[in-house]
């Protein structure tokens, strides 16, 4: 998406309001929302991140 908006981890935690230390577990286990490394950076574009919202919610009402 061209005026797609890239968010640093910091702002990810905060939206998910997790601890960025869950966001760096994450990507070492090849989960959480997909990210793209820019230099050192982890940086999520909005629309990958709002797309791993949406599969987070369960069909059967399980947690």
């Amino acid at each position: 998406m061209q005026n797609d908006q890239w968010l640093s981890r910091e702002e990810v935690a905060a939206r998910l309001k997790v601890p960025t230390k869950t966001l760096t577990q994450w990507a070492w286990q090849g989960k959480g929302p997909r990210f793209a490394r820019i230099g050192r950076f982890a940086r999520y574009r909005l629309s990958d991140l709002v797309a791993w919202e949406d599969e987070q919610f369960t069909s059967d009402g399980a947690a």
